[in-house]
């Protein structure tokens, strides 16, 4: 990918995709990635929730990007798509993603305003973008979005 930083002033970011898009979560952010394997479904819980597991002794809620991002769900079952793990307020939760990309390093000076065309829903969770070579990459505001699940959850 183009846009890397020459001279340290860039951020770094893991990247996924979801429903074609590709988003940046800033690597400060993300604690592990993971395939969510022996999770179990929590009753009443948001479609947005797709269950809790065990991850090395840590509970971790698992929560479909897809589905709060609107996006078509991939045909694969909740254990073959990867999840990045991140932790809000001491709390852990599995982002699953459609796919996992690499780590990218770029360069503050590239970094955009959210476009004005954006998806309303996308522009409350993403920070901005970044104008790579041949795509856009939205940075998502991991904060955010855990903050409106919850918010959402106890409404």
């Amino acid at each position: 990918m183009s846009g890397h930083a020459g001279d340290g002033s860039g951020r770094q970011f893991v990247t996924i995709r979801l429903g074609g898009q590709l988003i940046g979560m800033p690597i400060e952010k993300v604690q592990d990635v993971f395939f969510p394997d022996n999770f179990t479904h929590v009753p009443l819980a948001s479609e947005k929730i797709a269950g809790i597991l065990n991850l090395r002794g840590r509970i971790v809620t698992i929560v479909d990007l897809s589905r709060i991002m609107g996006t078509d769900a991939v045909n694969q079952t909740i254990t073959e798509r990867p999840a990045v793990g991140v932790i809000c307020d001491n709390e852990s939760y599995g982002l699953l993603t459609d796919t996992l990309g690499e780590v990218v390093t770029l360069s503050d000076d590239l970094f955009e305003a959210n476009p004005v065309n954006i998806d309303p829903d996308w522009a409350q969770l993403c920070l901005g973008a970044y104008r790579l070579e041949n795509e856009l990459l939205m940075v998502l505001d991991v904060d955010s979005l855990i903050a409106g699940l919850l918010r959402k959850d106890a409404a």
